[in-house]
């Protein structure tokens, strides 16, 4: 999640607090979360202190989210039947609004999910475009293409090109070495990890679980359906904070051409400079 503002008429990009936190993950964004993450935490260190204590018991990239994301274009519709023994899962569940589903993430205890890479590039994944049956809602809502925020202006194009245009901007530029650091780097993982709110299970992590070594079968089927299924924590790229990226300079400096391209430039008829 970059922009944090899907409720207003106009987007204003311009202004910090339409922005996401990037420094936290999405478990601590708010005051009321992180306590209960805190307590969480807390209850798994002193009730099993042979297992790593953890904030967060679901996660932010599982399959599910991936397929519940892309529900409307294949091969993800089929993916997501699949999961759900050939169905469709109930209409409530499945993902309908952007503003609601970032005012789970803000709200819901066991949602801490991010967005995936499609939300900067794709708009077709937001209509329902091989007219899936997804059911009603209990509000009686027919599930159809995805309910965007109101800057969108009812248009997917214009969702993403704001979505793209707030990733691509000055502000994201000068703190996304912060959310780096949270899903790639030195406070994924350890002592950082725990004073930044950002700890998930264990079996989440590389290298934490030998199934090799479990000579019960059930038992390491059992661990590699919860990491297959539950989420995995992306590989650790960094071991130290990432550097920030240098702000954007305007150039006072006139084009310089290499003197065979002018020379070219000048045969073909077109003005050497």
């Amino acid at each position: 999640w970059i922009i944090s503002d899907y409720e207003s008429p106009q987007l204003d990009l311009d202004n910090p607090a339409s922005y996401r936190d990037l420094s936290k993950p999405i478990g601590a964004l708010t005051d009321s979360r992180l306590s209960f993450f805190l307590e969480r935490y807390q209850f798994s260190k002193e009730s099993d202190p042979d297992t790593p204590a953890f904030h967060y018991g679901s996660h932010y990239s599982t399959p599910a989210i991936v397929y519940g994301y892309m529900i409307r274009l294949e091969p993800f519709t089929s993916l997501h039947t699949t999961l759900q023994n050939g169905k469709f899962d109930h209409a409530d569940r499945l993902f309908h609004s952007i503003p609601l589903t970032w005012k789970q993430c803000l709200e819901n205890m066991q949602d801490v999910k991010e967005l995936v890479p499609e939300f900067y590039y794709q708009p077709e994944f937001l209509h329902n475009v091989n007219s899936n049956n997804l059911g009603t809602r209990q509000d009686g809502q027919v599930m159809g293409d995805v309910v965007l925020p109101p800057w969108a202006n009812g248009s997917a194009d214009e969702f993403i090109r704001r979505q793209r245009e707030a990733l691509e901007s000055e502000h994201v530029s000068a703190n996304i070495d912060m959310w780096i650091d949270l899903i790639f780097g030195y406070k994924q993982n350890g002592q950082a990890a725990e004073a930044a709110h950002n700890l998930f299970y264990y079996t989440s992590y590389e290298g934490e679980v030998d199934l090799n070594s479990i000579q019960d079968s059930m038992e390491a089927n059992a661990l590699l359906v919860q990491i297959t299924n539950f989420g995995q924590t992306p590989c650790q790229l960094f071991k130290r904070k990432h550097p920030k990226r240098a702000p954007l300079l305007p150039s006072t400096l006139p084009l310089l051409l290499h003197p065979r391209s002018a020379l070219r430039l000048t045969m073909s008829g077109s003005p050497s400079g």
